[in-house]
């Protein structure tokens, strides 16, 4: 079959499937997840291959260099990365996730095709390099970019194609952290920043999906293995509040110091793609004297000498093998290599950095109180994972996400009722800190104001049936005007619905049509009636439509009041929508579309 054939018959395929709505949206929602998992699957392949070529391979290259060659790693891959990104695909710079969030909120989900190629490349050769980042910006954007790829390529209004941006984000979560319930919960709380039950159910599927691809390749074992624990006492609370505060204060600094060295660079008269060679080249300085820097920062990966390690920084601080000096200097130094890193117009997420330094923290803060109270208080380990989630909270402003996935993470039950009182006081912390997340923040420096579209996006929920007054007083055709004129002076109204002995609703007239009636050159106020000045084709709305919609269709039109009549009978007269109406419903939806938001921006 010849390929425009064959691309005709699926197109033929998904104008019988449109019919369905769940159907169609249930083999998108796995489609998407397929592409999303093996996105994951070969992207965490790359990420190992670029680690061997530049860890392995150059340690053999630059032999001549002795350790010394790792301060350069950073600085190459740097190069590369900047003229991926400055020649092919500006969006891949940075951490992935604000793109996608600006893609949702302000371009109905459209994301250029070729990010997904772009960001896969750089980001995978800047973390392989040694870049100070993680894994999750780069695969959302990935999958996501796949997703709204789907919805343009069929010609999907923009709410499903926002959905299946989504799908790719949950997907990409899902296979890369083996997180599939984690995945979901950040596409909805993360990118969405709504739970809406219709897209959850098709965010599930693609997670699903993923979830099981990335099984099949990298294994079912969770990211991160811990000693085993239990909650030792009830006295450990004043604690585990004191440690939340402290994360909130870390994710507090990380967004001040991210982008204020992401401002440094902007500033800097040096050439773009060349600016993430000069941050990697200062990375590569912090981490030859902490090699723990490089990278995720957990998991196996070819370390300093082209030697192969079992473990990372952040498996070390959950086993309790660093010192107390050593946990405080990784985890604040982290703050720094991530900032350089993508400050300077490095590709990477920010997920894996904000666990790295909260396991650093929460193990210091550990050693500490378990120093000070070791018959009430659990190992080090504990609040180093604890941390972990705790930061991340804190900086994405996503409790419920960071929970779930450290949980799945973890696989550790016991760790809930501690991570669920640090997560949600280092979160309430934060929002009194700075009114942006570390996401937001960057959406916003993209031109994007959420708070307005959320704004817009709330008259989308709310219907005209919801809003509009139903006892509204109307005048028959046959009334006088000086009888009108009369009713305007006593009700204060500026307009009434027009409704005759049957019932039939017949126009709007309003106190402009009576002063232009009147001010007519030989008009006579006592012949004329309610019918010779009414409008008889007056914009009218439907019950079910939304506000927003109405809206649209009123322009700049200075109408005060629209007839509300049925669909199926446009002469029955349902209510009136007012302006007052709209501001009312507005104010009262306010605090509902914040809950199910669940942020406020």
């Amino acid at each position: 079959m010849k390929l425009p054939r064959l691309t005709s018959g699926i197109k033929h395929a998904w104008h019988r499937l449109r019919g369905s709505g769940t159907t169609l949206g249930i083999i998108l929602s796995i489609l998407v997840g397929v592409v999303a998992g093996f996105g994951a699957v070969i992207f965490r392949w790359m990420i190992k291959g670029f680690q061997w070529v530049f860890f392995k391979e150059g340690a053999s290259a630059f032999g001549f260099l002795g350790d010394y060659y790792v301060i350069l790693l950073p600085a190459l891959g740097g190069v590369l990365v900047g003229l991926l990104i400055y020649f092919l695909a500006r969006e891949a710079k940075g951490h992935g996730v604000p793109e996608v969030i600006a893609a949702v909120a302000a371009k109905g989900g459209r994301i250029r095709p070729r990010v997904a190629v772009v960001k896969s490349l750089a980001s995978s050769i800047c973390i392989g390099s040694g870049g100070s980042v993680g894994r999750e910006g780069p695969i959302v954007q990935i999958g996501s970019s796949f997703g709204s790829a789907i919805g343009q390529w069929l010609k999907l209004p923009e709410d499903w194609t926002r959905i299946l941006v989504a799908c790719g984000a949950a997907g990409g979560i899902s296979a890369t952290f083996n997180a599939p319930i984690g995945g979901v919960f950040f596409a909805q709380e993360v990118i969405l920043h709504r739970f809406i039950a219709p897209s959850f159910i098709f965010v599930v599927f693609s997670s699903v999906t993923a979830n099981i691809i990335g099984q099949v390749f990298l294994g079912s074992s969770p990211s991160f293995i811990i000693p085993a624990y239990s909650w030792v006492s009830a006295w450990e609370i004043p604690f585990y509040i004191l440690l939340g505060i402290i994360a909130a204060l870390i994710a507090w600094g990380f967004i001040r110091a991210l982008y204020r060295c992401e401002d440094l660079f902007e500033a800097w008269k040096f050439p773009e793609y060349l600016k993430p060679a000069i941050g990697g080249l200062l990375l590569g300085l912090l981490g030859f004297f902490y090699p723990d820097l490089f990278g995720v920062g957990y998991g196996g990966g070819y370390g300093v000498g082209g030697i192969f390690l079992e473990k990372g920084g952040v498996d070390k601080a959950l086993g309790g093998e660093l010192t107390l000096g050593m946990l405080l200097s990784l985890g604040l130094l982290k703050i720094v290599a991530t900032s350089l890193t993508i400050g300077s117009g490095g590709s990477g997420g920010i997920f894996a950095p904000s666990l790295f330094m909260g396991a650093m923290i929460g193990g210091a803060f550990g050693q500490l109180v378990h120093q000070g109270f070791p018959t009430i208080t659990a190992p080090p380990g504990a609040y180093a994972t604890i941390g972990m989630g705790a930061v991340f909270a804190g900086a994405a402003r996503a409790p419920i996400t960071s929970i779930i996935i450290l949980f799945e993470m973890t696989r550790d039950y016991l760790i809930i009722v501690p991570l669920m009182t640090v997560t949600v006081i280092s979160t309430l912390l934060t929002r009194q800190l700075t009114r942006e997340t570390i996401y937001t923040a960057k959406v916003r420096r993209l031109g994007v104001e959420l708070r307005r579209i959320e704004e817009r996006d709330v008259m989308k929920t709310i219907r005209v049936g919801e809003a509009m007054t139903r006892d509204f007083p109307t005048v028959p055709p046959e009334m006088p005007v000086r009888e009108l004129l009369t009713k305007f002076e006593k009700t204060g109204h500026h307009g009434f619905p027009v409704v005759d002995k049957e019932g039939r609703f017949c126009g709007v007239v309003t106190i402009s049509d009576l002063h232009a009636a009147v001010g007519k050159k030989g008009a006579n106020p006592d012949e004329l009636t309610v019918d010779d000045i009414a409008n008889k084709s007056p914009i009218v709305a439907y019950p079910d439509q939304s506000i927003h919609e109405v809206l649209l269709r009123l322009g700049a039109r200075d109408v005060g009041r629209i007839p509300v009549v049925a669909r199926d009978n446009p002469t029955k007269l349902l209510g009136c929508l007012r302006r007052h109406d709209i501001i009312r419903a507005y104010v009262s939806a306010l605090p509902r579309t914040t809950t199910e938001g669940e942020q406020d921006f």
